[in-house]
């Protein structure tokens, strides 16, 4: 019996330490740096912009004729007959309702589109983090932001970086 326990905890001092050991091939990578720092970053912005570019001057002008109109009738509404009054509160509100459903499907398009290119570029990373730990040896990559604190010995940020450019 005795010797059954000294067995089983030399097997637990191997096993803890074959895990320290496992704790020397752990590398820090500030993904949101890198991701600040892309050139690619700045080539999509403007290329999203330019995308939606006619929409948001479209919904710009149709904001520009609502707000006229509200004006208008805000300012003449007392002074204009009934029936006109009453048409142009109607067209109001029907414009009101239509730049209402224009915006919201802009924001959601631009939103999705936005994500689409952010996933794109966060793939590139990943996938430059990936080649960069097995050609290093590193077994976890763990993102700077996750973590209190961490030696900048085994920091590969720059080695990343440098990649993905």
């Amino acid at each position: 019996m005795k010797k059954w326990l000294y067995a089983a905890g030399l097997g637990l001092v191997m096993a803890s330490s074959a895990s320290v050991q496992a704790a020397d091939k752990i590398a820090i990578v500030n993904v949101a740096s890198i991701f600040q720092q892309m050139p690619a970053r700045e080539a999509v912005a403007k290329q999203l912009e330019n995308e939606f570019k006619s929409r948001a001057t479209d919904l710009q002008s149709q904001e520009r004729d609502l707000q006229t109109k509200m004006q208008r009738l805000q300012r003449d509404g007392s002074t204009m007959k009934a029936s006109d009054r009453s048409k142009l509160e109607k067209d109001v509100m029907a414009q009101r309702e239509a730049f209402s459903s224009k915006a919201q499907q802009f924001e959601q398009d631009n939103r999705r589109r936005q994500a689409e290119e952010r996933n794109k570029i966060l793939s590139r990373i990943q996938d430059a983090v990936k080649s960069v730990a097995s050609k290093e040896g590193y077994d976890v990559v763990i993102d700077a932001n996750a973590i209190a604190y961490a030696n900048n010995d085994k920091d590969i940020t720059a080695d990343v970086l440098k990649q993905v450019k």
